[in-house]
Order: structure tokens, then C-alpha cells, then sequence
């Protein structure tokens, strides 16, 4: 299946992989209303098709994202960043169920470092950089990068990053926690779609339940992290794709799982 407007294309290169780019490229994919909305959008389909086990998100070559519609906000003020529908766009975003992978190249500033930040794997090329610029036009990060970047790279760098509006490397995002690998230049999404082809051979509700279980350590204390892990594989040894895992693990052949 592919489709293609004037702000997203979506694809399927491999079986149960949806590739999804930001296609605003005039704008340099900066995150209109219209564009996190269609975002939204698609993210709740590819939520609910059986036949999608894992989704890489990209923009172009030269970059990820912007950030934010800066001429939208100069406009429309504060409702251009909190409205009805991009608040809701932003949770849908934020609450996708299935492993989201993230290709970045060049550029993924502001809100566009705030929409890598939701995803489970970012994979960057060696030229990326990573900046919240927000504080350069007097404003600060409104998407989130206050708490989740904080949490994923902690309170220090978080405040370079968000006070000084200074950009990072994708080496130095790697050593914070931000990336999970750096490639060439230009490799970010083939890289991303390796991974995300191995991520969508395994049973997908375990691969749900797992990306819950390792998110809830973001949002809850230890103890109550641990009970979520235990209800989370309670629910996994209920599966048909458990008992297929395992039988032909004994078997000694390759699994078919099929999602149940």
C-alpha cells in the first residue's frame, strides 16, 4: 500500500514494515498543524492494520525536521501550538502501540527532535544534529522536550540543550541515550528498515507488550515498573505466538506467528 500527499507519504517496502515520510520538504518538514494531524493520522491506522508490525518514521536527506511551523505560531500565537486537534495528534503520536523506529538525517530541531524523541529507535547519520532552538525566538520547547528529554538524557544536558538553543552531534546524542546507532550519511532509513524488518518477524503482541513494559520505567516507580513487566508476560504466555515461539524453539524450525 502507498500513499502520498503533499505532507506525508506512507509506504510498505517490506512485509508488516510501514515506512512513513514527512513529505513538507519546501518547508524543510517543519511540523504544521495540518502535518501532525495527517501524522496522527496515519499512526492510528497503521495501529490498527493487522498486517503492520513495525513503523520507520524519516524525513529527507537533508533533514528530519525543522521543529515547529514558526510562521503558524508568529500568526496564530500560542493556539498555533495548542489546539484541539494538534494536542490530540500528539497523544495519538505519542501512544502508537507498535515499535516505531526513527531515520534521521541532517537537521531535527525543536519539534522535530520532540517527534524522535517518541519513538522506540532512532538511527541517525553521522552528519545529524539535534538541537531545541525554541529559546532563539523567546519561547521554550512546547512538545515535550522539557520532560522527555530530560528523562532519556537527564537534567545536564537537557539544559545545554534547551537553555543555550545549541545543536548536538549524533555522536553525542548516541553517548546521551538519544540514538541507538549512528551510520554513514545517507544509510539512516535502509538501516532503519533492517532493523524494523527483524522487529516484525517476532510475535507482535509481545513486541507490544515489551515497548509498554520498557516505557512504563519512564512513567511510574520501580515496584509498580515490575508488577506492570509481570501482568505484561502474564499476558504474553497467553498468546497463541507463545506457544508457537516455544514449540518450535523444541522443534528446531523457524516460528509462524500470526499475531495471536
Amino acid at each position: 500500500m502507498t500513499e502520498k500527499s503533499d505532507l506525508i507519504f506512507s509506504t510498505s517496502p517490506r512485509p508488516h514494515v510501514r515506512l512513513v515520510m514527512l513529505n513538507r520538504t519546501s518547508k524543510r518538514n517543519a511540523l504544521s498543524n495540518d502535518l501532525i494531524v495527517e501524522l496522527g493520522a496515519t499512526l492510528r491506522g497503521a495501529a490498527v492494520d493487522e498486517d503492520v508490525c513495525c513503523v520507520v518514521l524519516c524525513g529527507s536527506d537533508a533533514f528530519f525536521s525543522a521543529g515547529a511551523d514558526i510562521k503558524e505560531m508568529h500568526e496564530r500565537g500560542f493556539e498555533a501550538i495548542d489546539n484541539s486537534a494538534r494536542r490530540s495528534a500528539w497523544r495519538d503520536i505519542a501512544n502508537f502501540p507498535k515499535p516505531l523506529v526513527a531515520a534521521v538525517e541532517g537537521i531535527c530541531f525543536g519539534g522535530g527532535h520532540e517527534l524522535a524523541l517518541l519513538a522506540d529507535i532512532v538511527i541517525a547519520g553521522e552528519g545529524a544534529l539535534f538541537a531545541q532552538p525554541e529559546i532563539n525566538i523567546g519561547i521554550l520547547p512546547g512538545d515535550g522536550a522539557t520532560q522527555r528529554l530530560t528523562r532519556v538524557a537527564g537534567k545536564s544536558l537537557a539544559m545545554l540543550m534547551i537553555l543555550s538553543g545549541q545543536s548536538i552531534s549524533a555522536r553525542m546524542a548516541m553517548q546521551a541515550g538519544l540514538v541507538a546507532e549512528v551510520v554513514e550519511n545517507g544509510r539512516a532509513q535502509t538501516r532503519a528498515l533492517e532493523i524494523s524488518d527483524v522487529i516484525a518477524q517476532k510475535p507482535p503482541r509481545s513486541a507490544e507488550l515489551a515497548k509498554a513494559a520498557v516505557l512504563a520505567a519512564f512513567q511510574t516507580t520501580l515496584d509498580a515498573g515490575l508488577e506492570f513487566e509481570r501482568q505484561a508476560i502474564r499476558c504474553a504466555f497467553n498468546t497463541a505466538d507463545q506457544q508457537e515461539g516455544m514449540n518450535a524453539f523444541f522443534e528446531k524450525r523457524s516460528p509462524r506467528y500470526r499475531g495471536r
